[in-house]
């Protein structure tokens, strides 16, 4: 290696100063500025000294008052107006546009410097002071329904933080919140920027002082699950453990992941198929017309709830007189030893430490009222019939669609039929117990595809947003006039068709109304509602891997002359004592006249207040828990 010059070796030491950042940069320019003055002031005095005479008013003015003058005009560039003297003038112009050149310079370090720190605060890197805050990690669509649930949530604790760390702009985070989330009353939510599956990063957050942690799949990453287990994986093996643990709910998109993501999540760690939980719930509301309703208001923090609640009072009581000791709640299982068991049966007693499983509108209703004695007035007994062999016709493919049919499967009688129809076969199926499924390759937006397909005939009919194909927006407006055409179908032909739509943006199930299908199942905020309710309480998974299986009990919309008489005014009790007789656990009623109301709920009433009457008529239904 050849020997390295002198101007080498100063652009060397030069570039090592520069990288020390702004200070150096100050330092140096001032270290500039002090040779400058110095040599200029000595060069004026000398200067000076040669042409003027004894008599000159500046003839005693030594070598340090020249250099104070260069001084003063290098930081106040502009004062020669009172010079004098050609000598003088021309050196304190030298002075002087060294000057501009030097403050110039400073400015620009100084703005620069600023600028800097600006875009460095703007980023969100300071480290979150807050405890007792929900954390989300990661960013996709569902951030928004899940920061409004919460919210929603937070209304009894007074003012409350979210934080939100993502690989995403600090403002643009926060400017999409305000324009998505809604109203969040009290609720602050706080966005810094940086990678959740950094170490470094994550103490941003401030992890161990959270009261719960969201793990979302990053949008548009080629491996979302192996993202969101690898953030998993840094909580739990991270120095920021708190010694209780974490309670992290974390959301998958392959249930084949789920074994490894509970090795890393460990106890501190409950995991959210989506795909998985769509379909069961698509499946169960294709089968129960209203049942999505259900589901929106049990999963929403805005109307009724579930909750888990200790009554000492009922210790020594059985599982049904626990549900006729509440005035405003609902009772629908019981902790029993730590275990959640949801809809026992009725002589279950209630034991010390023992907890009940309760639908209420807010923790801060849940009281017991006067114990009431059921009334066996209008009570029917009718024997359920066999179930025979259902069609079922599916528009479109999603990656669920295999869980979806699998699910389907469990419910059916042998002999069922599933006929799939879309733009292209784009997944292998497995073969089934009870369901065979028939591919048909049709573009479902046309409305003689459907006329030929005889939508009447089926006993459901299930239109799926198709993702195999088409982005959100666009697989939502083919699902639209998908629905368009169907409605007109049913309108032409005087059937009545059993319809449930899945939609992927909620803001298009308003427009899709008008189609009146008898249930929209929107994907990403179901998901964002059960994570949102986990992170609020641990113990409502439990709770939901039951409900939404099709193992134990599960919501059933049931015909209510199965359980009273139409015509009779009967109260929550009789209903409550009808389900009871067929080992079931009633918790509320549809009315068939408001079916495709908005405004009334679509006529579901969940967790009516025990003294509520009402009288059926055909067509109207009684909500229950049962096993299938």
């Amino acid at each position: 290696m050849d020997r390295p010059t002198l101007s080498e070796r100063l652009r060397y030491r030069f570039d090592s100063w520069m990288s020390r950042g702004t200070i150096a940069l100050m330092a140096l320019l001032g270290l500039a500025t002090l040779v400058f003055v110095i040599v200029l002031g000595i060069i004026t005095w000398i200067v000076l000294a040669i042409v003027r005479d004894e008599a000159s008013p500046d003839s005693d003015i030594g070598p340090i008052d020249f250099i104070w003058r260069s001084l003063m005009r290098t930081l106040d560039p502009g004062t020669m107006g009172a010079d004098e003297g050609w000598a003088f003038r021309i050196l304190m112009l030298v002075v002087t546009i060294g000057g501009l050149i030097i403050v110039a310079s400073l400015i620009g370090i100084v703005s620069g410097a600023f600028d800097s720190k600006i875009e460095e605060l703007r980023k969100g890197r300071s480290r979150v002071l807050e405890h007792d805050h929900t954390l989300i990690l990661g960013w996709n669509a569902k951030i928004f329904s899940i920061i409004h649930e919460i919210a929603i949530a937070n209304e009894s604790r007074g003012r409350a933080h979210i934080v939100v760390l993502a690989d995403h702009d600090k403002v643009e985070m926060e400017d999409a919140i305000k324009a998505e989330a809604g109203s969040l009353g009290r609720t602050v939510v706080i966005c810094r920027t940086g990678d959740p599956k950094s170490l470094h990063d994550l103490a941003i957050a401030n992890p161990g002082s959270a009261r719960s942690i969201i793990l979302l799949a990053p949008e548009g990453a080629g491996d979302p699950d192996a993202d969101v287990i690898k953030t998993a994986l840094a909580l739990t093996n991270g120095p920021h453990r708190p010694a209780g643990g974490f309670h992290i709910v974390g959301e998958l998109a392959d249930p084949t992941n789920l074994e490894v993501a509970k090795l890393v999540g460990r106890d501190d760690a409950h995991w959210v198929i989506g795909p998985e939980l769509i379909g069961r719930i698509t499946v169960q509301s294709c089968r129960q017309s209203g049942l999505s309703v259900v589901y929106q208001e049990l999963l929403d923090f805005d109307g009724d709830e579930i909750y888990i609640t200790e009554q000492p009072a009922l210790v020594g009581a059985t599982y049904l007189e626990a549900q006729l000791a509440f005035d405003d709640c609902t009772a629908i299982g019981l902790v029993l030893d730590g275990v959640v068991v949801i809809n026992p049966p009725a002589a279950s007693v209630i034991g010390a430490g023992d907890r009940v499983i309760v639908i209420a509108e807010d923790d801060s209703t849940i009281r017991l009222g006067q114990r009431r004695t059921p009334s066996s007035t209008g009570i029917v007994d009718r024997v359920s019939t066999e179930p025979a062999p259902e069609r079922t016709l599916v528009l479109g493919i999603n990656p669920g669609l295999v869980t979806m049919l699998r699910e389907l499967d469990e419910y059916v009688a042998d002999g069922s039929t599933v006929d799939i129809v879309a733009e292209r076969k784009a997944l292998v199926l497995p073969e089934f117990e009870h369901l065979q499924v028939r591919w048909k390759r049709e573009d479902t937006t046309k409305r003689a595809v459907l006329d030929a397909l005889d939508p009447g005939s089926y006993d459901h009919i299930i239109v799926l947003a198709d993702t195999t194909v088409h982005d959100a927006q666009r697989a939502d407006s083919r699902t639209l006039v998908t629905l368009l055409q169907l409605r007109d179908i049913a309108d032409t032909t005087g059937v009545d068709l059993n319809i449930v739509s899945e939609m992927l943006d909620d803001g298009n199930r308003e427009l899709a109304e008008v189609t009146e299908a008898d249930d929209f199942i929107v994907s990403d905020k179901l998901v964002s509602l059960v994570l949102a309710q986990i992170a609020e309480n641990r113990e409502l998974t439990a709770v939901f891997d039951t409900l939404f299986s099709s193992e134990g009990s599960e919501i059933y919309l049931s015909p209510a002359e199965d359980y009273v008489e139409l015509g009779v005014d009967v109260d929550m009790t009789v209903l409550i004592e009808a389900a009871q007789r067929r080992g079931e656990t009633a918790i509320g009623f549809r009315i068939g006249e408001h079916a495709h109301a908005a405004s009334q709920q679509y006529g579901v009433r969940v967790n009516p207040a025990k003294s509520t009457t009402v009288a059926f008529t055909s067509g109207d239904r009684v909500i229950v828990l049962a096993e299938g």
